[in-house]
């Protein structure tokens, strides 16, 4: 412990093998001791390695695919993401504050919150097909995160519902109140904002969620960065004010 201790306080992330060498003793005596890197960096009371963060998210994604936020084990999440449950509490005091690690990373609520907070009064026509774009490149890559969210989201547990109204009830208020000023100016047709903002987001989650369903079904649907763009399009028209 000592000789660990004295290799992290350098900054280094040393190998367990390094670790034997400096303590003159064996691998094998390492890990009799230590079962694993994290039950040793639990003993030192070091904070979790670079990249178990993002580790325990993604490990919190994949089990969270077949399951709700209610049923999950932080036990599991733990042996999931290879490190012992006193790491995982370090980094994750329960599981509200895992859920808001998972919205702040994953969901496109902040990408699209900072572009609106940008875009100050320029026309929807310019505006719109950039939040359309920030939210689709933010889940694209993982669109079982749309399904996720929506799920826990809609499921109004305890654990949930704070953290989406810290989140993505402001993102959406956020939406809501550009379209509102777009209205009020004449850019837009005039309707309910928070109905506006559900008809531009509800086409683009329906693509990303029935695109992989027509892809194995050997359906020919269009994909990708276009596609959404075209969705954006087909919202502005039917937004233009009425004559």
């Amino acid at each position: 412990m000592r000789e660990a201790s004295r290799l992290y306080e350098k900054g280094d992330q040393p190998s367990i093998g390094r670790i034997a060498q400096a303590a003159g003793v064996s691998r094998t005596t390492v890990y009799r001791v230590f079962p694993s890197r994290a039950t040793l960096l639990e003993a030192l009371e070091i904070v979790p390695e670079p990249g178990t963060r993002q580790r325990v998210l993604g490990a919190a994604l994949r089990l969270l695919a077949n399951r709700s936020l209610a049923d999950l084990s932080m036990d599991e999440l733990a042996s999931e993401a290879g490190i012992s449950r006193a790491s995982l509490y370090r980094l994750f005091s329960g599981k509200s504050a895992l859920f808001r690690a998972i919205l702040l990373a994953y969901s496109p609520f902040e990408p699209v919150m900072a572009l609106l907070a940008r875009a100050g009064d320029r026309p929807p026509e310019e505006v719109i097909p950039q939040v359309v774009l920030a939210g689709y490149r933010t889940v694209a890559p993982r669109r079982g995160v749309v399904r996720t969210l929506l799920l826990e989201v809609t499921s109004m547990a305890p654990e949930t519902q704070q953290v989406f109204a810290e989140t993505g009830v402001r993102a959406f208020a956020t939406l809501a109140g550009y379209l509102a000023t777009q209205m009020a100016a004449g850019r837009l047709r005039r309707m309910h904002p928070m109905l506006a903002v559900q008809s531009l987001v509800g086409g683009v989650v329906v693509h990303l969620l029935t695109g992989p369903v027509f892809s194995q079904a050997g359906v020919d649907a269009p994909g990708g960065e276009q596609a959404a763009l075209q969705l954006a399009q087909v919202w502005l028209r039917g937004m233009r004010p009425e004559a």
